[in-house]
């Protein structure tokens, strides 16, 4: 954590806390960040997801939970119960999931970043956290800052206006 109380989110990587802090991932483009907030006890989470499924490892062992959407979300929500946050009030918002580089019709690469928010809805849905914004698709990257202290996720592009949900 730096002195501000800014923390960092890597790729492949989430992090939990608490108001005052503020989260904050880098260079989302196909990844998609995920965050997680309980309003009441301002607690909240920032996931930077790179793939949508463990699946995919086709039985291999997983090599890390953050990476995918289906486990990275349900291990900070489990750490964000740890901390006090309560299940029925936590909501999400995401952000990313662009379509950076185009390849061939169909290809697996370049569908990635839809496939990915997909994976993020349905995990999403299967943990009954509601979705109450997003900033997601078209072909650029993001960077995004959630402060913990109002549960405001600001969305960063170049050549674009700050967004906020």
């Amino acid at each position: 954590m730096n002195m501000d109380g800014t923390i960092p989110v890597g790729i492949s990587d989430y992090k939990t806390s608490r108001s005052p802090d503020t989260l904050v991932t880098y260079a989302l483009g196909s990844c998609v960040g995920i965050s997680l907030y309980d309003p009441r006890t301002k607690i909240g989470g920032l996931s930077h997801i790179m793939l949508p499924s463990s699946l995919m490892r086709n039985g291999k062992p997983i090599d890390d939970r953050m990476k995918y959407a289906d486990t990275a979300i349900e291990d900070m929500f489990r750490e964000m119960l740890l901390l006090g946050a309560r299940r029925d009030t936590i909501m999400a918002k995401i952000a990313g999931g662009a379509n950076m580089f185009h390849f061939t019709e169909n290809s697996l690469v370049d569908t990635i970043g839809d496939r990915n928010i997909d994976a993020v809805h349905a995990e999403l849905s299967r943990l009954c956290i509601p979705l109450v914004g997003e900033d997601v698709g078209e072909n650029y990257g993001r960077t995004v800052y959630f402060n913990l202290g109002d549960g405001k996720l600001k969305v960063q592009s170049i050549g674009k206006n700050m967004n906020e949900l």
